[in-house]
């Protein structure tokens, strides 16, 4: 008897990180103490005078109407301002794609580069979603193994042991979710050149391009390397800079018979975007970072703090990250030893261990293509982001 669902999406694998988000909130629902560090969503509200842009364009009647596939030509423009500002990367309104979030873009990208059989690299540890959105498009995801010991940082050996004649496309972050992991400023220009080199595409998500700390500071790929050509996309949105999550804006830039096409597939899935989150991205981007700036530095505190903490539970190691706002420690320390009554094998059961005994919730590696770590977002609270870490080193000391 033939599946009910398709094969394609029978065999795509649902999001670790929101499964995670959403058995926390549920359990927190029905009374339990639960801390969870899975969401990748800052803790602050949407800074008001963007709250207000979104109040004043529902009552504007032009929103309540379909607009262009591509976007509202004053959000598009302001996308163009931006990436100048920000990155010095120069391009034009026609280049421009709103999206439905920055997973949008991402799925949008992927769908429009890759044919049946491309292979995609991927540097590993990865987001979740990269390889299964490669799989959505028909193409080969090809995990790019980086060493912890490096800081988890690609560099342009592991991406030449892992090219073939059918690699494609080169899924490139920076700072990177799961690690938070920077790529220097030098380092990504050579990445750039050796892509060039083999006519490689390049995939970049900037999305958490604000979020550096210390001495580490993001560069955008296409900028610092203008030897790539038009060969590039660069995914991004308002989500983890402005805490706008939810309001569900990205976009995608790239060469221009590129960018027809993904705005041809989405008049064909989504039509436009929501108007009023668009009218609120626009209040976003053409207002001041100041509200960025406030984050980074709770952000910054905290992950100084979460390391901190990880590196005193036994058992446990984890590198200050430099970028985002997650932590990603080896726990294989604490794998084969009891804990609670139970002995986990994998990071995946040991993230069942801390849930079901201590109310933890986390995202175990296996997620990410990395088993034996954790990732732990700490764009929560400071009190249950101290809570959640002391009641896994009281339940190490215990056993």
């Amino acid at each position: 008897m033939s599946s009910r669902v398709s094969d394609l999406l029978g065999g795509l694998a649902p999001s670790a990180t929101l499964a995670v988000d959403a058995k926390a909130k549920a359990l927190k629902a029905a009374g339990e103490p639960v801390i969870g560090y899975g969401a990748g969503e800052p803790d602050f509200a949407t800074p008001a005078h963007i709250v207000e842009a979104a109040a004043q364009a529902c009552f504007d009647p032009a929103n309540h109407k379909y607009t262009p596939t591509a976007g509202l030509p004053d959000l598009r423009e302001a996308i163009v301002a931006k990436s100048l500002r920000d990155s010095g990367l120069e391009t034009t309104a026609s280049q421009v794609l709103v999206t439905n979030g920055g997973k949008h873009a991402v799925a949008t990208a992927l769908m429009t580069l890759v044919d049946p059989g491309d292979e995609v690299l991927i540097p590993a540890p990865f987001w979740t979603t990269y390889p299964e959105a490669v799989y959505l498009a028909r193409g080969v995801p090809v995990p790019v193994a980086t060493s912890e010991a490096n800081g988890f940082r690609v560099t342009v050996d592991e991406l030449e042991r892992a090219r073939t004649p059918k690699t494609k496309v080169l899924v490139f972050v920076s700072p990177s979710n799961p690690t938070g992991a920077v790529v220097r400023p030098d380092d990504v220009a050579a990445i750039g050149r050796w892509a060039a080199e083999h006519d490689i595409w390049v995939l970049c998500d900037e999305i958490y391009e604000h979020l550096t700390y210390g001495d580490a500071r993001h560069v955008s790929l296409p900028v610092v390397t203008p030897e790539i050509g038009d060969r590039w996309v660069v995914v991004n949105g308002v989500a983890k800079t402005y805490a706008m999550t939810g309001w569900r804006i990205g976009w995608m830039i790239g060469p221009s018979d590129v960018m027809n096409a993904a705005i041809n597939y989405q008049s064909q899935t989504t039509s436009n975007i929501s108007n009023v989150s668009q009218k609120a991205a626009v209040a976003a981007l053409t207002g001041d970072l100041s509200a960025v700036a406030e984050m980074r530095a709770a952000f910054d505190r905290r992950r100084q703090a979460m390391t901190s903490q990880l590196n005193a539970i036994e058992g446990v190691t984890c590198a200050e990250p430099e970028g985002a706002f997650y932590c990603f420690p080896n726990v294989t320390g604490l794998l084969g030893r009891p804990l609670g009554g139970r002995t986990a094998t994998t990071s995946a059961e040991l993230a069942e261990v801390l849930l079901e005994t201590i109310k933890v919730a986390v995202v175990p590696g296996e997620a990410f293509g990395a088993p034996g770590y954790f990732r732990l977002s700490y764009a929560l609270g400071d009190a249950d982001l101290a809570e959640g870490l002391a009641r896994w080193a009281d339940l190490v000391a215990k056993g």
